[in-house]
């Protein structure tokens, strides 16, 4: 039994390591700039009620001016890519830009294009191969303005959207399409290039109409609020079936805390517990029971299926087989949602770990140290 078990979790496992930088399918790590370290903050507004008068089109008149195309230039005078990005602050004679981090990956040079047809020379603020996403800093014009933030935890499944973007290229800028949030909280895995898995990312996923060169542009709810960055979308299954409808946006809240780490620091550290896990839903009931040995009210949760030598992790002498189920005292029901808690954290910081050794329920103090890349 443990055997198929074993087999089960290799098969999963490292689609949840914690700890280690990523970046998504495809993408490379380059490091061709030095970063600017410039304090503006990104804040998130409180998500407004939506009236009767709120329609795509008003939506769309309040961030129009926001959404940019980004060009990347592997070379100063060959274009490689374009993709979109989101203005979120004006401030002393600049505008600030968040966008994808693989749309401007390798550039030798970045320009913008607003709204209004106007080319800026665009300087990198700082990248996260990670969570996918950058800063751009340009020269303040008024064809730019400022996009609100709204806050991504409260939106709903069903709820409609807008994404704009410049899909296919700037001669298809300010392109907008609407769809609904498909789901708030999904989990896809990210790999570096020599194909190893660190776990991936939690994205909104949305049936708005996503195409190359909308990463980086902006998901909005018809209150005219960002809750995402479009980042990537599904054409194909496993399988090699095509795919329809399915794309993924870099939440709101996310973003925020994110592009205020860039700008701060220039880059993103991360704390890092140390094990690889799968989620209990993916294991079998009977499993659960007869090699877990878990109690059988339990409905979540993570199973640790390794621990790094030395880690916070084995410090704290975590096991195999171990269920977490709580972080701080924050219920724990997936890979999504301990990822998401501990990335709230430093490095440094201790946290509070719930969990069930079989039907032992055990709480331990871990000591977050630093993730091996950021």
């Amino acid at each position: 039994m443990e055997n198929k078990l074993t087999k089960l979790m290799l098969a999963g496992a490292f689609a949840g390591l914690i700890g280690g930088s990523a970046v998504l399918a495809g993408q490379e790590i380059y490091q061709n700039y030095q970063v600017t370290h410039t304090k503006v903050a990104l804040k998130s507004s409180k998500t407004e009620k939506l009236s009767s008068s709120d329609t795509a089109q008003t939506a769309y008149k309040k961030v129009a001016n926001a959404v940019v195309s980004v060009i990347n230039f592997k070379s100063e005078n060959q274009e490689a890519s374009e993709g979109s990005g989101v203005v979120y602050k004006k401030a002393d004679g600049s505008a600030f830009i968040v966008t994808n981090n693989h749309v401007i990956d390798g550039a030798k040079k970045i320009q913008i294009i607003t709204h209004g047809n106007q080319t800026l020379v665009a300087e990198l603020v700082g990248k996260d191969a990670l969570t996918d996403l950058a800063v751009l800093k340009v020269s303040d014009t008024n064809d730019l303005s400022a996009a609100a933030f709204g806050d991504s935890e409260v939106i709903s499944v069903g709820e409609k959207v807008l994404a704009i973007g410049s899909p296919l290229g700037s001669q298809y800028a300010s392109s907008v399409t609407e769809g609904i949030v498909s789901a708030t909280k999904r989990l896809v895995n990210s790999d570096t290039k020599s194909s190893q898995n660190y776990g991936g990312s939690t994205v909104i996923q949305t049936d708005a109409a996503i195409n190359p060169g909308n990463s980086g542009g902006a998901l909005i709810n018809l209150a005219g609020q960002v809750v995402g960055i479009n980042s990537m979308k599904l054409s194909s299954s496993n399988s090699g079936s095509a795919v329809e409808g399915i794309g993924f946006a870099i939440p709101s809240n996310q973003v925020v805390d994110i592009v205020n780490k860039l700008v701060k620091y220039g880059s993103v550290t991360r704390p890092a517990l140390g094990i690889s896990m799968i989620n209990l839903s993916q294991v079998p009931a009977d499993e659960q029971k007869d090699t877990l040995k878990l109690p059988t009210d339990l409905a979540g949760g993570v199973v640790v299926y390794q621990v790094n030598d030395g880690s916070p992790a084995d410090k704290a002498k975590l096991q195999k087989y171990d269920l977490i189920v709580a972080l701080d005292g924050d219920k724990v029901s997936s890979q999504a949602d301990l990822r998401e808690k501990l990335y709230t954290h430093k490095v440094g910081d201790k946290i509070k770990l719930t969990y069930y050794r079989g039907t032992d329920k055990k709480t331990v103090t871990v000591k977050l140290n630093q993730s091996l890349q950021s």
